[in-house]
């Protein structure tokens, strides 16, 4: 036999490089090359192989000589603009894909790639499209259903996601990165046993698959599943250590078990891995805000803003962001970003940025709007959709604290800044008239059940049975939602009065609270509330508390009126409520005798 020919060598390179065998496809493309220096075919592959060694300049060389010489191939430009994703030039990876696109229209591989790079751009409408496309084109396309699935899912469109990642799985059913893209999507579905069950399967198919590991930690860890969380997030780290996302997982998996220096550590890895990681930017400014480090704190914070789902409808004004420089006569908009609570708890900045010397308006959510105002004077304030007039800035109101440089030891934390008005607190004071000069005390069991930490910070009325048993409390529930038909069927022996149905916003709330003497609260937007009216409140935290309630304290620098009672052990009510019981009877004690006697307390 023969010398194999040009093109039968070319074959053989191709055959090893398509079964991943790099070091046999190499010297084969380099001897082509040396007898041929011109074919294109061998500098494209050529410049692939340098790619997925991570030579990208050598890549972009190669390649751009094969196109140099066949520049109308689509499959080169195809190659090139991979480089180019990679290398984060993501205008020209799509100006790439593009030029592919135009030589051969119906080329599904390049419409797929265009959608990756529009995606990494975060162009995800136009990415959706563009995989639409490829699978139009290529209905068996299984990366292109996975990627649409991806797509869909940063969308938060999760039911039509899902329908594509099944699809790539059903086309391609040892496709593992499909299998671990679709565990991440049924965890944030909600679908905790399934999202488990379909990562360890990637993890199966592709036992040293790092990104399946660390979507296997972050879903144990919203099970709560905490050591085995942890578990999956180092190895996936020991797999890959450049893996950013494993380190940014396993920081919040050992935030759960409240090792805050652990924390503060891993996240920091993170960043150093991926500087521009806003996600582990945000969790190390909580870790460090709940340490009381807020000077970094506050910094690490604002990276809020460039993380993925937006936390206001108003985050791209034309208008500049505010930087706590003076205002000079200029009106500013005060917005509120995040939950009630938090607008509760920030809008106490709102007198110090009329001190800045400018025109101050408040946007707020429509349940607050009636309650600030009481705080506002002739300041509008306005419920969100409604229309808003002139401003020259603006400032989310989690934002204040940073630019008024807020440190431990200047917290504006006067009490009461929010007050209820005349009318409301009179309607609860002719309706809670008939019980007498009993002791008022108001519960609380449980927030939001969309709060992504609800599943830790609230718990069941009947966890709180043992205040039954303490003399002379009159309770009477602040519970909204779907919690407050506990209220229907209390401990026994708990005398509970439910009030849900005349509670129609904060205003109201409030009304009830100026009528109450203790108010007893998860950590909810109504303890914040009970704080700014400077009401006793007894705010009772899960173990790993959020960042405002720093640690290792019973009091609040926010709220002086408040007293915290926190979690000994991960879920565990039962002992803090004993505690909570206890403290109320002895408070009960030193407030009956004087009520005995006709004073107030």
């Amino acid at each position: 036999m023969g010398l194999p020919s040009m093109q039968q060598t070319f074959e053989l390179a191709l055959q090893h490089h398509q079964a991943g065998r790099l070091t046999e496809a190499e010297p084969l493309y380099r001897q082509i090359l040396a007898q041929q220096p011109g074919h294109a075919g061998a500098l494209q592959y050529l410049g692939v192989i340098a790619r997925q060694q991570g030579r990208h300049d050598l890549a972009v060389d190669l390649i751009c000589r094969a196109i140099a010489l066949q520049p109308n191939s689509p499959g080169a430009y195809i190659s090139l603009g991979n480089v180019l994703k990679d290398r984060g030039q993501l205008d020209q990876a799509i100006a790439a894909f593009g030029q592919a696109i135009a030589l051969q229209p119906d080329l599904a591989e390049a419409h797929g790639n265009l959608g990756i790079a529009l995606q990494a751009k975060g162009q995800l409408e136009q990415a959706i499209a563009a995989f639409r496309r490829a699978i139009q084109l290529k209905p068996g396309f299984p990366e292109a259903h996975n990627n649409l699935g991806n797509a869909l899912h940063a969308k938060g469109q999760s039911e039509e996601a899902l329908a594509a990642l099944r699809q790539a799985i059903a086309l391609k059913p040892n496709y593992a990165e499909a299998y671990s893209n679709l565990g991440i999507a049924l965890k944030d579905h909600g679908q905790l046993d399934q999202a488990i069950a379909a990562c360890r399967q990637a993890i199966a198919l592709h036992p040293d698959y790092a990104a399946a590991y660390s979507n296997l930690g972050i879903t144990l860890c919203a099970q709560g599943n905490l050591d085995q969380a942890i578990a999956a997030c180092r190895q996936a780290i020991a797999l890959k250590p450049t893996n950013a996302e494993a380190h940014n997982n396993l920081g919040v998996a050992l935030n759960e078990q409240g090792r805050t220096d652990e924390v503060i550590a891993v996240y920091r890895q993170a960043i150093a891995l991926k500087p521009d990681f806003a996600d582990a930017h945000q969790n190390l400014g909580h870790a460090l805000l709940l340490r009381g480090d807020f000077a970094q704190g506050w910094e690490e914070f604002a990276w809020r803003w460039q993380c993925k789902g937006p936390l206001s409808p108003y985050q791209n004004f034309m208008q500049p962001q505010w930087d706590g420089s003076p205002l000079n006569g200029r009106t500013i908009l005060l917005h509120a970003e995040q939950g009630l609570g938090d607008t509760i708890q920030f809008i106490r900045y709102m007198p110090l940025v009329v001190q800045r010397g400018g025109r101050v308006i408040v946007e707020c959510q429509a349940e607050l709007q009636r309650l600030l105002q009481t705080m506002a004077g002739d300041i509008p304030i306005l419920a969100r959709g409604w229309p808003l007039p002139e401003f020259e800035l603006h400032c989310p109101l989690l934002s204040l604290p940073q630019w008024l440089r807020t440190t431990l030891a200047t917290i504006p934390n006067h009490v009461p800044y929010l007050t209820a008005s005349v009318p409301d607190a009179a309607i609860w004071q002719s309706r809670l008239a008939g019980h007498g000069s009993t002791i008022k005390i108001g519960l609380l069991w449980a927030g939001n059940p969309q709060h992504k930490n609800d599943r830790h910070r609230s718990m069941k009325l009947a966890n709180m049975a043992p205040l039954a048993q303490v003399r002379g409390a009159h309770f009477y529930s602040l519970q909204k939602g779907e919690a407050a038909t506990q209220a229907k069927t209390p401990p026994p022996g708990m005398e509970l009065i439910g009030a849900a149905e005349d509670l129609k916003d904060f205003a109201d709330t409030a009304g009830l609270i100026a009528n109450l003497d203790l108010v007893i609260t998860v950590d909810t937007a109504v303890a914040h509330l009970a704080g700014a009216m400077g009401k006793p409140v007894w705010t009772l935290l899960p173990y790993a508390p959020d960042w405002r309630w720093l640690r290792d304290r019973e009091d609040s620098p926010w709220y002086p009126t408040m007293r915290l009672f926190r979690q000994p052990a991960i879920g565990d009510w039962d002992n803090i409520i004993i505690r909570v019981s206890e403290a109320l009877s002895i408070w009960m004690e030193k407030h009956l005798r004087p009520r005995a006697n006709g004073a107030k307390i």
